[in-house]
């Protein structure tokens, strides 16, 4: 995977709204997204055209079926997560081409288990406290352009 510079993944995302527009942030950078099924819409060609989806041809993506799966492919030890209970921020993380972002679904973010497993490999994006999380889409394309700033746009 070293080919590619930048790596998103989402973890049974819910929501297609977001889904397409970090697929569009992704081209937009040229990153490779990742979705972990089960996934809380479809991917046909007539399902991604009624939602207006009509770069998904230029998106580079690979669906798996376990989180473990995509973590294999890009490599454990290239991977940050992100989640509202991570301890670092991450602006302060020093990302590498070939690295990958960990996103969890909308609903309840990434599992306990998986956070668990790499504490310091887990980030957040600083927020008021007043504000419970952001959007996924929000919080992807922060990342994602934070992540590019460090390792430099081709």
């Amino acid at each position: 995977m070293a080919d590619v510079r930048l790596h998103v993944v989402l973890h049974e995302p819910e929501i297609a709204a977001n889904t397409g527009a970090i697929g569009r942030t992704c081209v937009a950078v040229g990153a490779r997204l990742w979705l972990v099924r089960p996934l809380g819409f479809h991917l046909d060609e007539r399902s991604l055209r009624r939602a207006g989806l009509d770069y998904w041809e230029h998106l580079d993506y690979r669906v798996v079926d376990r989180l473990q799966d995509a973590a294999l492919a890009i490599g454990p030890d290239r991977l940050w997560s992100f989640s509202t209970k991570g301890q670092v921020a991450h602006t302060e993380a020093a990302f590498a081409p070939g690295d990958g972002l960990v996103f969890g679904p909308e609903s309840r973010g990434l599992p306990p288990s998986w956070l668990g497993e790499r504490p310091g490999r887990t980030l957040r994006i600083p927020m008021r406290p007043e504000a419970r999380s952001l959007n996924l889409a929000n919080a992807a394309s922060i990342a994602v352009y934070e992540c590019i700033r460090q390792i430099g746009f081709e």
